[in-house]
């Protein structure tokens, strides 16, 4: 297998390829043989759709069919007072109308974008790295279980991960290609399609600033796009595009304020030490963890820590590829859990998108592994891959519980519509 491929995704050049959309399309096509592509999305969306409408309705998911019930205006409006942006619930407006409200359909409108992040992953790999860690980083994306779990949930956060690792991408593109201003226009949309998503945008933006100065600051070749006026314009026109829900945002900000006043802490228990190694777990096992042996509660989240420093200090690539897949996956996850021992926000459900970053470290890091240390690196691969196959597991098992259906039952037999079983 090739272990290095310089040129990425359609820049491959051929003196023989025939000009226009066909020569482009050949080169898409050559990519994504290559990369094993169509095979990995299979099996993304044969793990997505597995057991996809075995549950009923969940609260959430109920509250987002709920909610784009109203017209195009009645969502912008009514999701003013909820806590998420109106984009998710327009789009599954959109998608009721064409296909239904079934439950295959309106999960579909989650598991596809779940399977398109997939491929992206594989090429924001691709341009970090080589072309096995991309292999590697396809695989692991698809079996990811957190991802899985929120690609089958009638929610927004499969579409989060998909604009947040899209503009990613278009990120990395500008900074090898910093005159072709297309590159952040792309950005720029993306990031305004995420922001209008999930507030939690706001931890991918200060991910490519960190990212953008430590590559400006970097020992040898410095790069100096954290200066470049277009960047500065690409983030004043995201803000330019979300200033129409800003007073939304405020409104949020002040009624949160008012709760915490009245001692509302919320629904989520604020965190302690232990909750960081549980979302670790939890991302990979869909379980918090805590019933396990203490070493072994605690060897995961280190072991991780390890993998990501091989795939740190082994980068010697100019653009340090490594670096921005450790910041978008590790800062998010301190950030919160830093704020959340002030107000409850370390929710799994939250992080989700910046747990995507997870498969592409230990991608990065199996793949710089091999060259001098096969055998632990495949056991690397064979153990990260069975802990996913755990969490897949855990994902299929039906909680009885977490049901609309117990919910309504309880209310009928409260009201006296209905009778205890």
């Amino acid at each position: 297998m090739e272990a290095r491929r310089e040129t990425p995704l359609g820049d491959t050049q051929d003196p023989h390829a025939m000009p226009g959309s066909w020569a482009a399309a050949r080169r898409l096509l050559r990519w994504a043989r290559e990369h094993w592509l169509l095979s990995i999305l299979m099996l993304a969306a044969l793990v997505r759709f597995y057991h996809l409408t075995t549950a009923a309705i969940r609260g959430d998911e109920g509250s987002s069919l709920l909610l784009s019930q109203y017209s195009l205006a009645g969502i912008w409006e009514h999701a003013a007072h909820g806590v998420h942006p109106p984009l998710y619930f327009m789009l599954l407006h959109g998608w009721v109308d064409l296909f239904g409200d079934g439950i295959f359909s309106i999960r579909s409108l989650s598991a596809l974008p779940g399977i398109v992040t997939v491929g992206l992953g594989v090429w924001l790999v691709d341009l970090l790295a080589t072309r096995r860690a991309a292999l590697l980083a396809g695989v692991l994306l698809a079996l990811l279980p957190t991802a899985v779990h929120y690609s089958q949930q009638v929610r927004m956060y499969s579409w989060l991960g998909l604009w947040l690792i899209g503009a990613t991408i278009a990120l990395m593109y500008w900074i090898k290609r910093p005159r072709q201003t297309r590159y952040l226009v792309i950005y720029t949309l993306l990031m305004s399609a995420a922001f209008y998503t999930h507030y939690f945008t706001a931890f991918c933006v200060l991910c490519h600033w960190l990212y953008l100065g430590l590559i400006r600051v970097q020992p040898g070749y410095r790069l100096r796009h954290i200066q470049r006026s277009g960047w500065w314009l690409a983030n004043m026109a995201i803000v330019a595009l979300y200033l129409p829900w800003v007073p939304n945002l405020f409104d949020l900000l002040q009624h949160t304020d008012q709760l915490k006043t009245n001692g509302d802490r919320g629904w989520e228990a604020f965190v302690t030490l232990g909750s960081l190694p549980s979302m670790i777990w939890s991302f990979l096992i869909q379980d918090d963890g805590e019933n396990l042996p203490t070493l072994i509660f605690i060897a995961l989240p280190l072991a991780l820590l390890a993998l990501a420093g091989v795939a740190l200090t082994r980068d010697r690539s100019v653009f340090r590829g490594s670096a921005l897949a450790l910041i978008y996956t590790v800062l998010p996850l301190l950030l919160v859990f830093a704020v959340s021992f002030i107000a409850p926000v370390f929710i799994e459900r939250y992080l989700s998108a910046y747990a995507l970053g997870l498969p592409m470290l230990v991608a990065l890091a199996i793949d710089r592994l091999y060259a001098d240390f096969k055998v632990v690196a495949l056991a690397v691969l064979v153990l990260f891959v069975g802990i996913e196959l755990v969490g897949l597991k855990n994902n299929a098992t039906v909680d009885s519980n977490d049901q609309i259906s117990v919910m309504v039952s309880y209310v009928d037999f409260a009201t006296g519509l209905a009778a205890p079983e």
